[in-house]
């Protein structure tokens, strides 16, 4: 069993996670600014299907990537130097997550359901809630967006439209994070996709232990717009 959280209530410890679905730790509460980043200062994220209630995960292993391990593959960095594109923050944050939730090709629906949506644009307008935007000849080609707190980004969803758009996208948040001083990016569950580029599984009590370190380090909220830089790490 799982407990029901009413009202501020707050979340349980971690160790009540079940092991089986894998990190399923509370039922209920709200996707108010407050409740999401208590939740993700704890390693905690909703995830749950359309007409269900809200629930709260925290997953062991936890697939993080730390910003000095990305990969990048030879054809990756030829499209980064060779792919007409421009990248950018926090300009078209709606948008982004609405190709987010967009049907894919294989599924049945989408977790970033109507409510999902207008919660994280609220973390956006509050300058937690940040998009990476890739462009190709003007149109939105692919991207992501998460929440940022203290030296933590906590990736939520990405998207693409055109061959290695996301991975682009990837890469760009990474060069971001450096310069912001970022030193974690939780990616929640395992994917091959983020293993070949460099994100890998770590147990959950050393995810909180990173936390304890991190997510309180001193950051005023704000917005990351703007057209980026060159991705320097592909540069000939």
């Amino acid at each position: 069993m799982i407990p029901w959280l009413e009202g501020d209530e707050p979340f349980p410890p971690l160790a009540r996670a079940l092991a089986r679905p894998n990190g399923l730790l509370a039922a209920g509460g709200d996707l108010s600014p407050e409740r999401l980043l208590a939740g993700y200062r704890r390693g905690i994220f909703p995830w749950f299907a359309e007409n269900d209630p809200i629930l709260w995960w925290s997953p062991d292993p936890r697939m993080v990537l730390f910003p000095e391990e990305l990969k990048v593959s030879r054809s990756l960095a030829k499209a980064i130097r060779n792919r007409p594109h421009e990248v950018g923050f926090d300009g078209a944050f709606r948008e982004v997550i609405a190709a987010c939730a967009a049907p894919r090709d294989g599924a049945g629906g989408t977790w970033i359901t109507e409510p999902m949506r207008d919660a994280y644009e609220r973390l956006h307008r509050l300058g937690h809630a940040h998009s990476v935007e890739v462009r190709i000849d003007g149109e939105l080609a692919g991207g992501l967006y998460g929440v940022a707190l203290g030296r933590v980004f906590f990736g939520e969803s990405m998207f693409t439209r055109a061959r290695d758009a996301s991975k682009i996208a990837l890469v760009a948040l990474v060069e971001r994070c450096k310069r912001e001083g970022i030193a974690l990016i939780d990616c929640q569950m395992h994917t091959a996709h983020l293993e070949s580029l460099g994100a890998r599984e770590i147990p959950r009590r050393d995810f909180a232990r990173l936390l304890q370190e991190l997510v309180d380090y001193a950051r005023a909220p704000g917005s990351w717009s703007g057209a980026d830089a060159p991705i320097e790490t592909c540069r000939n």
